[in-house]
């Protein structure tokens, strides 16, 4: 009987890493509720890592993008160190993605434009959330919330100065793909001058 998963070697990769994962990705959109769902990993200016879901909002063949308070652990963070890593991981594909590259802000065109499209009550709780700040309670935060309804009762909801969207440039791609006996497939982009290298690593 042949193995769950499907083998991924070097000759199965497409050359262009944007092109594969976009591959996965569409072929996740048929097995799972949220393919979007994605693990970002910052370091602080002293060297602490610290990991959180964040949602991949954008994604074409230059970057990966999500939005968030700039004002959060991860904004904070993002502001000492710019080099960051994403890890996609769908179980019922057994499969991974890691990607590592430098962040930059996106413009405020792009974060106004996304921030314009959100359901209101997501509009009202970037305002009210003090991401990442101390809470005496869930009423202080459900206060807020009362509080911006009120401020932008029968307007739009502006977008604020502390949220927006971030784009991750990749400087390299890890392709995992899970294998019987743990002897899984591992495939490695890296940049080149004429575009990029790819190579097969040991599990």
């Amino acid at each position: 009987m042949s193995e769950r998963w499907v083998p991924f070697d070097v000759v199965d990769a497409a050359d262009n890493p944007f092109e594969q994962f976009e591959c996965w990705f569409a072929e996740a959109s048929q097995e799972v509720r949220e393919p979007e769902a994605i693990t970002l990993v910052t370091v602080a200016a002293q060297g602490q890592p610290s990991a959180r879901m964040v949602l991949l909002r954008h994604h074409d063949g230059e970057s990966f993008g999500w939005f968030t308070n700039y004002d959060s652990r991860k904004g904070r963070e993002l502001a000492e160190n710019a080099q960051a890593s994403l890890l996609w991981y769908v179980e019922s594909l057994g499969r991974q993605v890691r990607i590592d590259g430098e962040v930059s802000k996106m413009s405020d065109a792009a974060s106004d434009a996304y921030f314009a499209a959100r359901p209101r009550g997501h509009q009202i709780g970037a305002h009210a959330s003090q991401q990442s700040r101390p809470l005496t309670s869930r009423a202080e935060l459900e206060e807020r919330v009362h509080e911006f309804e009120k401020m932008f009762a029968d307007r739009e909801v502006p977008r604020p100065a502390q949220w927006g969207g971030y784009r991750l440039a990749p400087t390299a791609f890890e392709f995992w793909q899970h294998r019987s006996d743990r002897l899984h497939d591992r495939v490695i982009y890296l940049p080149t001058a004429s575009g990029w290298s790819k190579e097969r690593y040991a599990p």
